[in-house]
């Protein structure tokens, strides 16, 4: 069984179809965990309404102290051996959750499933697609400009049993907490990456990663978190991460260095 934990909290605009998504998977083998953090809008009766009709569904609301809480009470109460995490306004792919049951059928305990996610805004135009090929620690503390990390959860997926190896989500993060839980898992699960589309993430005025990402913050916090990381990197291999830095530097000035060059011919054909 797969396990899909969707927290929420005051979702009415995204809830029907959140829930809807995961229905249309046509999955018999799926559990839908909804966390709901004690909703003031319409959330809890659509909830129900759903609930009512689809056995599949399993709801609680009460207060929590943020997502990663609402995650991990529903990472308690999962009973599937896989478990996904989906957020209230992200989606999967039409039959990801059964491509994912069959990949699962060959890969040890534990293991990290990850695919490629859709970036899009709040009209669900495209903005770029997510490909996190490379998922050693290694490749990912070097930097989410050299290689992208999982952007979203709607596109991974693993064994539940990692959280006894790494422990649960870090409740007093609220933004970086699945940056921190892939970088931790990374280094204690067989990870697969497979070069598929699976999930869409939604980033739009209004939602925590677009206001973090708008206001700076998020860079700050991610360059802290993959330099807290990079500790636990051999001496050669932080080596390399800085001679890799060192030359993308070099390059970005080189480039600039020509783009002025440019500008300063044109200048003087005017």
């Amino acid at each position: 069984m797969i396990s899909i934990i969707t927290p929420v909290y005051n979702g009415e605009k995204f809830i029907e179809s959140c829930i809807k998504v995961v229905i249309d998977q046509n999955c018999p083998d799926v559990e839908h965990i909804i966390m709901d953090g004690g909703s003031k809008d319409r959330t809890i009766d659509i909830i129900k309404q759903y609930a009512e009709k689809y056995p599949h569904i399993r709801w609680i609301s009460e207060k929590d102290k943020g997502q990663s809480d609402a995650m991990n009470k529903g990472i308690a109460m999962a009973k599937g051996e896989i478990v996904g995490i989906l957020n209230v306004d992200d989606f999967y792919e039409a039959n990801v959750l059964n491509r994912v049951i069959e990949n699962f059928k060959s890969l040890p305990e534990p293991s990290l499933l990850v695919g490629n996610c859709n970036i899009l805004d709040g009209e669900d135009n495209f903005i770029e697609i997510n490909k996190p090929e490379k998922l050693t620690l290694f490749d990912l503390v070097i930097g989410v400009n050299i290689n992208p990390f999982p952007c979203n959860p709607s596109a991974y997926f693993y064994h539940t049993s990692l959280h006894k190896n790494i422990g649960l989500y870090e409740i007093e993060d609220h933004y970086a907490m699945d940056l921190d839980f892939l970088l931790k898992a990374v280094q204690a699960a067989n990870v697969k990456y497979v070069d598929e589309l699976w999930g869409n993430h939604r980033r739009f005025e209004g939602t925590k990663t677009f206001d973090d990402l708008g206001n700076g913050t998020a860079y700050r916090r991610v360059s802290n978190l993959l330099k807290k990381y990079r500790k636990k990197l051999s001496i050669i291999q932080r080596i390399k991460i800085l001679i890799i830095k060192i030359k993308l530097r070099i390059t970005d000035y080189v480039q600039q260095f020509h783009k002025k060059q440019e500008n300063h011919q044109v200048i003087n054909n005017i």
